[in-house]
């Protein structure tokens, strides 16, 4: 993963989605970016019952951010009290909307000073998000923009330390 992005949950107001595609959206909201470096990755595991009738998946995000700051404690603070809706860009320039339908919520990590020179100081943060298919693709997204293509949204993007 390249960049992820944060919304408020309930920010986007709705959606369009064409073949699990997000075509558009509305509301006005801001976009926190965060540039990544190391070890951050995505995994999505799909779980379905044939008891049941029901499938859903677990959107598992890993995220390793580097350097600690007061500003990012106070920003992870409230990341942990909020479940926000993440976009993700990964190598491919792919975006994809995790937590769409419900948020993602931050359900572990660790604040670290390292012991050693080469040790990473910073943040480590887990958030899961369970969704009733897998992230969505977003149309239109660009490295400078992921919300470029929506048309009816209006999003301001706020670079986090």
């Amino acid at each position: 993963l390249t960049r992820i992005w944060f919304v408020n949950f309930g920010d986007i107001t709705a959606t369009t989605q064409v073949a699990d595609e997000i075509t558009d959206m509305t509301g006005v909201f801001s976009a926190y970016q965060y540039d990544l470096k190391g070890t951050s990755s995505l995994e999505q595991a799909i779980t379905s019952s044939r008891d049941t009738g029901t499938t859903f998946v677990d959107q598992t995000l890993t995220l390793s951010l580097p350097k600690l700051s007061k500003e990012d404690n106070l920003e992870v603070k409230l990341l942990a009290y909020g479940r926000p809706q993440i976009v993700v860009e990964d190598y491919n320039s792919n975006f994809f909307m995790c937590g769409l339908d419900y948020g993602c919520e931050l359900t572990g990590g660790t604040v670290a000073t390292g012991a050693a020179m080469g040790d990473m100081s910073g943040y480590t943060l887990t958030f899961l998000g369970t969704e009733k298919i897998p992230a969505n693709f977003i149309n239109g997204a660009t490295t400078a923009d992921p919300f470029a293509g929506m048309s009816s949204a209006t999003a301001t993007i706020v670079l986090g330390t």
